[in-house]
This record gives structure tokens, sequence and C-alpha cells, in this order.
């Protein structure tokens, strides 16, 4: 039952909308600071040690935000937290930490631990969340000197599992010759097998002095590859992807292609993604913009003058069906012309940056 009560304690601090009541003006991250206030310090510290890096710091600014709190808002809180918990059971709660102890005795530690990667290839999200946890509370220079020595499989892994922007720091940390190799394999990676996972658990539990969760987990991909390519610079980005040209053509390509979609273009300023539509034929945009988003065709109407927003308007709703190839080769002929004025240097894309002296 304690997991249960830390349990529903995690999801109101985690929780940043509160049900609207007239005479309550706290938010969920305050309510949440309450909570942990009115607990024990062992109790709170434990249920901070679940969450992550922004999660705490907005969590540590509410409990020293908060002041004259009344014995009518304690109530409160304690009403909020009791109700959440009764729609909560202690089933499920540690669950992956019982069936592990549970086939641990009945076949051994090693052939436990091969049965439940076949029965559960995507283990438990908690277990994973936790590896997350750990690499979030570690900065890209520390991540980088963690795997310096390593195998350039062991730093695929590592950062297929940090989020992109991290990882794009830690790739350009690593030596250049190395840099296209890691993104080959970040690209080609499947299932880590048993000895991986051992070897992830203790490189983490040596660098951070804690244990490392058991994980077992498909990842990587081209996504996972052109999401971190996104976020190093360019003269890097050029050089890796010259690289997986000479060493897989047709991956190289992939990657390539997933490093900006077609709905990446909101993520432009307005000038960047005028200078983009201006380009573009007139009826190659009316089927672009027919198979968009409403929120980036508003986007676009919004780059454009109001005769030309209205003349593109006009045509698409005089325009019938059209086949969903028909759309995708006009979006891919404007995210082709937006790669080419970012090679031109004419604009930039998500994750580049320009030098100015």
């Amino acid at each position: 039952m304690a997991e249960l009560a830390k349990g529903n304690a995690i999801e109101l601090a985690n929780s940043s909308a509160i049900d609207e009541e007239a005479e309550r003006s706290w938010s969920g991250s305050e309510i949440a600071a309450i909570l942990l206030m009115i607990f024990g310090e062992d109790e709170a510290a434990d249920i901070l040690s679940r969450l992550r890096p922004g999660e705490v710091q907005s969590l540590g600014a509410a409990m020293l935000a908060i002041s004259n709190v009344s014995e009518e808002d304690v109530n409160f809180v304690f009403d909020r937290f009791v109700q959440q918990a009764r729609s909560r059971t202690p089933i499920g709660y540690r669950a992956h930490h019982q069936i592990t102890a549970i086939m641990d005795k009945a076949l051994g530690p090693g052939r436990a631990a091969n049965m439940l990667t076949r029965i559960a290839p995507h283990q438990s999200r908690s277990d994973l969340n936790h590896l997350h946890r750990l690499l979030d509370w570690m900065s890209a220079d520390e991540i980088a000197r963690m795997i310096a020595d390593e195998h350039p499989q062991m730093m695929a892994v590592i950062l297929s599992f940090l989020e992109p922007e991290t990882a794009g720091d830690v790739l350009q940390q690593l030596p250049e010759d190395l840099q296209e190799d890691v993104i080959f394999r970040i690209a080609t990676m499947g299932d880590i097998g048993a000895q991986a996972i051992a070897d992830i658990e203790a490189l983490i539990s040596r660098h951070t002095q804690k244990p490392a969760a058991s994980i077992a987990q498909k990842t990587g991909g081209t996504n996972e590859a052109a999401a971190i390519m996104n976020n190093v610079e360019k003269p890097a980005e050029l050089r890796i992807i010259k690289a997986l040209l000479k060493r897989d053509k047709t991956l190289a390509r992939k990657i390539e292609e997933q490093m900006f979609v077609f709905a990446d273009l909101i993520e432009l300023d307005d000038k960047a993604l005028g200078t983009v539509l201006r380009s573009i034929n007139n009826a190659v945009l009316v089927l672009a913009i027919k198979g968009a988003d409403a929120a980036l065709a508003a986007r676009m109407f919004g780059c454009m003058s109001k005769r030309a927003a209205q003349s593109i308007e006009d045509d698409i709703a005089e325009m019938g069906p059209v086949s969903k190839d028909e759309v995708a080769a006009a979006q891919k002929q404007v995210v082709d012309q937006a790669r080419a004025l970012a090679d031109e240097g004419v604009i930039l894309l998500g994750g580049q940056s320009r030098e100015f002296v």
C-alpha cells in the first residue's frame, strides 16, 4: 500500500492541471508541493527521486513559493489525494519487480532473464523510464565522457535512449571518425541482446553509482538517427551524411528524408517559410496545402499575401478529391525546395545554426 500511496503522490507531482473549483486557485504543482511538505522527509525524498530534473525544479519552485496554507487548503489537498487513491489498487505498482523475483526463484537468474525477454520484449515502461531518468540527470558532457572509451555499438545504444537534442550534443563530442559509424549503428539497430543489456547496466551503474533497471527494448532506427542528426551543426551534418553515402547510399538517403519532413515546416520562422512558399509553383502548393493539417495550413496562409492566400484557398475549395500519392509528391517537392534553400544558406532548418563574425 505504501507503493500505491507514493504512486498517487507521484501522479499528482507530475500533474500540471487541477479540477476547477471556484474557491480554489492552487495549481497542480502547488498541490503536489503541499502534499510533499506534509509527508516526512524520507517519503518526500523518495518521490522526488523518481521525477525528472525539470519536474523536480518545477516542484521545488512551488514548494518555495507557497505560503499562507490554511487548514482548509490542507484538507482540500488530502481530499484530492484520497479521491485519486480510491481509483487505484496496489496491483500494478512494482509488478515487474515482483514478477522478476518470482521468475528468478523458479528458474534461476539466467533462465529467468531469457524468459522475461521472450515474453516481454518491450519490457515494463517503468523500467525504461527509470533508465531515461538516470540519463536525464547527466549532462551531455558527462555522457560523452562516460562512453568515450566504449565500443561504437555501446555509444549508439546509449545515444538512442537520449533526447535528440542531448544525443546531438553528445555525438559532436565524439571523435569525428566515429560519428558516422555511430549514426549508422543507430539507424540499423534492432533488438538489444542480453549481454548488451548487462553491459549498459554496468556502465551506467559505474558512472552514476545507482543500480540501473533492466531493459529489453527495440530501439534506434533511421527515425532516431535523423532526430539526432537534426541536432548537430551543419558542418558535422554534411560530413556525416557524406560518409554515410559512401557506406550505404540507400540508408543515408532515408535518414536525409526523415531529417526534415513536410510537417516540420511549421517550425520555420515566418520569413523562412515565406521564402520557401514563394519559390514553389502554385499548382504544387495547392496540392501540398490541401493535404496539410489545419495548423500548418494556417501558418502557410499567414506567410503569404492576402491575395495569394485567397487564390490558393479558392483553388483548394474548387478542387475535387485527389489521391494521397499526389499530395505526398507535392509535399515532397516543397520539402526538397526547403532543403535546397537551406543548403544554399538562404534559410535555416531545425537544428541548424549560423555563426556570425
